[in-house]
């Protein structure tokens, strides 16, 4: 059955996972794309990606560095690159996109987490309940095939910053966790 993961992607619901490192062998370059469709006004998502690690069951930043967002769109070691802000959605296909290349991670990252926050979202009165079409896919690097995706299914009302997913390293193995948390959140209170 492992042939079939080949051929096409694994669609994932909220509180789903998939293991990256079995449906793609030999996976040490992730791409991770992050798309939405603007509304009625345009909206500006920031997406932040924090690297960390898990100590007695609670995640912390490995260290400043491992906080990439667009203002600052690589660690210094080159494991976690942003693609740079998108700020209306438009067009098709990913607004903005993370690389991760396994290969030169921290040593303690065992954790990375895909936040998006809203840009202005109290002065705009935006929040992620106005939001169409968001999604998040998981690809192999270097075949650019996706392995998993998954449409932001939970339902927002006031919730201004939300947890797409995060990839988690457990037995030197990569899984992806579809996460859909949203938080009251701006991108300074990180």
């Amino acid at each position: 059955y492992n042939w079939i993961i080949f051929l096409m992607s694994i669609n994932l619901t909220k509180g789903q996972e998939a293991n990256l490192t079995k449906a793609s062998f030999a996976l040490s370059v992730i791409r991770v794309g992050l798309g939405w469709e603007k509304t009625s006004s345009p909206m500006d998502l920031d997406v932040s990606v924090f690297g960390l690690k898990t100590a007695n069951g609670t995640p912390k930043l490995v260290n400043e560095d491992y906080f990439v967002f667009f203002n600052h769109l690589k660690t210094t070691d080159g494991g976690i690159t942003h693609s740079g802000d998108n700020r209306t959605g438009e067009g098709d296909g990913d607004d903005e996109t993370i690389i991760v290349d396994t290969t030169k991670l921290n040593a303690d990252v065992n954790e990375i987490s895909f936040v998006a926050c809203i840009y202005e979202a109290a002065q705009r009165a935006q929040t992620f309940g106005l939001l169409k079409d968001a999604y998040i896919r998981i690809y192999n690097h270097a075949s650019g095939k996706v392995i998993c995706e998954y449409d932001l299914d939970a339902t927002f009302t006031n919730e201004t910053a939300c947890q797409f997913g995060s990839l988690v390293k457990e037995n030197n193995e990569w899984t992806f966790k579809a996460v859909g948390a949203g938080y009251k959140l701006e991108l300074s209170d990180f």
